[in-house]
């Protein structure tokens, strides 16, 4: 069984964490208090309940399932998600990416069965004893988190608020509201424009339209992520100026534009959505673009990261709080039981591994910047959106095109060789036609196969599109000729990396970004780092 169930909560590790106010671990798990009925991030700034009057769970939706309401304070809700989510390849973590991409609002319980390849029953069985609720109590929470944020930052009549969270009525809505956050929608939406009036910054947006601020766990690297972003754009879909990234995405009922720029302490977001029902999976995606819901603590320490300042003492026991009896060879545990009594490379800390936006769009992309320069690849996507894409409203002209559009029209746009043109072809009439399906959900093994198979698709095809599309932590672009390179930079052999499991997709971007800054492609590290080393 996986260790991360509601009966292996640590519980001297997680109150140690709340009595330290680690907001490192909000999202990782909930502080339940019996005595308000509360639930709380680690971080709430309120009194440190006592111990005999908390309970730990692993989600939201436990929390709620057990009659716990949300604390108004410290906003529970709005933490940055859980890594598990990532770093787990099982069949609650991929439900959970899938719910939060709100395939049960769209589909309902059936729908994310059929999905997973698992019937309803046994998919509520393992959620329950997992997660501590079924699939319709998560996808419950993640409705009311996306009422929330409709309520308190938009002009949205609630009725329109209801339907566009996911709701199938409106008593439906203001019941959940009210036992989830204890107020009706309407003080809600109050209550926030108080704060507002004191807070010239959080200005209400107009319906269809909002600005929010996207938590992450600090440190975050935000110097390679805006050259990741910045160097990718392809014009006509993409904008990069002053510092912020601006781009159109598909959505399940429509399309949306999005822009980005990175702030002290949180990612802001100012979406402008053609249907309102589209939040919570825009939001999903934007987080998973970015890889905010990362623990990019654990992930620097098991690499041997260290801040310039701090001093360097021995730590093996600061990993995730260890969530109870996890076996050796976990991805929170593995950093400690695999170092070795040798000096790392100077790694900045806070890297991240950018995902995606979309499946088809990451692989087809990727195709088309095989064995060319990513400047050259850009200049052929635009080409291909130009020619292809749906044009739409907003800053930027055009989606990027439908793969049943490639697959009809490609070969009059598309440039180069015949055989990669031809490869292109063949996996967006795969993907129009059902036989390819790229989403969260799939297990890694079956998705690297299944691309495998493809004609035109190698090794590193499939592992960086496995990568990005899954955020599987442990993919090594070992083939990738800038990877080769930072390693020979840094003294990193490849071949002898099990010490750097189950990072090595965050080995793959720190060797990435050292060659790129050799190059002075990229800003070198914000800050110095020490090495860390063991006797």
């Amino acid at each position: 069984m996986d260790w991360v169930t509601i009966t292996a909560l640590d519980f001297e590790r997680c109150y140690r964490a709340v009595s330290t106010r680690d907001s490192r671990f909000d999202g990782q798990f909930f502080t339940a208090v019996r005595t308000t009925g509360i639930y709380c991030r680690p971080s709430c700034p309120a009194i440190t309940p006592k111990p005999t009057n908390v309970t730990f769970l692993p989600t939201a939706a436990a929390a709620q399932q057990a009659g716990y309401r949300a604390c108004r304070r410290c906003l529970p809700d709005a933490a940055p998600g859980s890594p598990l989510w990532n770093t787990r390849a099982d069949l609650a973590a991929r439900a959970m990416r899938l719910i939060g991409d709100g395939v049960i609002e769209r589909g309902g319980v059936p729908a994310l069965a059929a999905t997973l390849g698992y019937s309803q029953r046994q998919l509520t069985r393992v959620l329950t004893t997992e997660l501590g609720a079924g699939p319709l109590a998560l996808a419950r929470a993640h409705r009311a988190h996306t009422a929330r944020l409709l309520i308190q930052t938009t002009n949205m009549p609630m009725s329109d608020i209801a339907f566009a969270a996911g709701f199938a009525s409106i008593r439906q809505f203001n019941d959940t509201v009210r036992e989830v956050f204890a107020v009706s929608p309407t003080t809600m939406r109050t209550e926030a424009q108080r704060v507002t009036r004191s807070n010239s910054h959080l200005v209400p947006a107009t319906n269809g339209s909002l600005t929010l601020r996207l938590p992450f766990r600090e440190p975050l690297d935000r110097g390679w992520l805006e050259w990741f972003l910045s160097s990718h754009v392809v014009a006509g879909m993409e904008l990069w100026e002053d510092r912020a990234y601006t781009r159109s995405l598909r959505t399940p009922h429509g399309y949306a534009t999005t822009r980005l720029s990175f702030q002290r302490d949180h990612v802001r977001a100012e979406l402008s959505l053609h249907d309102m029902r589209d939040l919570a999976p825009t939001v999903a995606r934007l987080r998973h673009l970015l890889d905010l819901d990362a623990d990019p603590v654990g992930i620097d320490e098991a690499l041997g990261v260290v801040p310039a300042d701090t001093d360097v003492i021995e730590t093996s026991g600061r990993d995730l709080p260890d969530v109870g009896a996890a076996p050796a060879d976990h991805p929170f545990n593995v950093g400690v039981a695999a170092r070795r009594s040798r000096a790392r490379p100077p790694f900045t800390p806070g890297i991240r591994v950018p995902g995606s936006l979309d499946g088809p769009e990451l692989l087809l992309r990727t195709m088309i910047g095989q064995q060319i320069s990513v400047s050259a690849a850009a200049t052929h996507t635009a080409r291909l959106v130009e020619a292809l894409g749906e044009p739409i409203d907003g800053p930027v002209a055009r989606l990027f095109p439908t793969p049943a559009a490639i697959a009809d029209r490609g070969a009059e746009v598309l440039t180069g060789p015949a055989r990669r043109t031809r490869s292109i072809i063949g996996v967006a009439s795969a993907l129009a036609s059902g036989d390819l399906v790229l989403h969260q959900g799939r297990p890694a093994t079956d998705l690297r196969r299944d691309l495998l198979a493809l004609e035109g698709v190698g090794p590193w095809t499939a592992d960086y599109v496995t990568m990005r599309l899954l955020a599987d932590p442990d993919i090594l672009l070992d083939t990738d000729l800038v990877v080769r390179q930072g390693a020979t930079l840094l003294g990193v052999d490849l071949t002898d990396t099990a010490r750097w499991a189950p990072w090595r997709s965050y080995l793959s971007m720190h060797l990435w970004k050292a060659a790129l800054a050799g190059r002075k492609a990229v800003p070198p590290k914000a800050s110095p780092t020490k090495v860390k080393t063991r006797s």
